[in-house]
């Protein structure tokens, strides 16, 4: 009687104590579900504020560009056809040249945003060509040496490439804005667990302008990325995005 009722005992302690258990567990399951669905909140609220950042960038790049040059020309077309009505063929043909002039200039600028916002390159050709002809491109126009060396970033998803591709364009850009520097250096390195390093790293003048960098990291956060700069006083930056290896893979 008595060994039953020790056996009773025991096994009401072990299933309190395994009730115990499992209300812990569930109660941290739940804990942890809830902190990834903030996570997941919290990184879709980054990202629809960087488009929104984005769109907001086109819309005055287009307003104070290529609206504001087109308006320009037809105000040239406009004395054209006034010049020519008046019998001014000489006026005309001056003011004819001026207007191709700034039709080109607007159909190249057209052209670079273009390429700047998704790059045919990219898509048809890979990441290491369109990191190469966008170096070859800002190297030739900058008198810029930069190297690249960005084969590992192949591996990567279509869309973590796309967002990768804009960091290293802006990082290149605020370096040769700074500078120009005369040397850049692009690549990207396996990380010790399985994620990819991505590295700028330039010999420019420091930026000042924190807001440059928040930018970039910014664009770091919505791919799950670490961003880190060093700027020294002595000048030379190093921009730095970690992506973690379930990114990278």
């Amino acid at each position: 009687m008595l060994y039953a009722v020790v056996a009773l005992a025991a096994l009401a302690l072990v299933s309190a104590a395994i009730s115990a258990y499992l209300t812990t567990r569930q109660r941290r399951l739940l804990h942890e579900a809830a902190d990834r669905e903030r996570e997941r909140q919290r990184l879709a609220d980054q990202l629809i504020t960087a488009e929104q950042d984005e769109r907001r960038r086109l819309a005055l790049f287009l307003h104070d560009g290529p609206v504001q040059s087109l308006s320009g020309i037809a105000l040239l077309l406009d004395g054209v056809d006034h010049a020519i009505g008046s019998g001014q063929s000489d006026q005309a043909q001056q003011v004819l040249r001026s207007a191709l002039a700034r039709h080109r200039e607007t159909i190249r600028e057209l052209r670079d945003l273009s390429f700047n916002l998704e790059p045919v390159v990219l898509r048809d050709q890979g990441f290491a060509t369109a990191i190469g002809a966008l170096a070859e491109q800002l190297g030739l126009a900058n008198k810029v040496q930069i190297e690249v060396d960005v084969e590992r970033a192949e591996a990567l998803s279509e869309q973590t490439q796309a967002a990768l591709y804009q960091i290293i364009r802006e990082a290149l850009n605020g370096a040769i804005r700074r500078g120009p520097p005369s040397r850049v250096s692009v690549r990207v390195d396996s990380t010790a667990d399985g994620g990819l390093e991505t590295i700028v790293s330039d010999d420019a003048p420091g930026e000042r302008r924190r807001a440059t960098f928040d930018a970039l990291a910014e664009r770091a956060r919505t791919l799950n990325g670490r961003f880190s700069v060093d700027a020294p006083n002595e000048g030379g930056t190093t921009v730095r995005v970690v992506l973690p290896p379930y990114v990278a893979g």
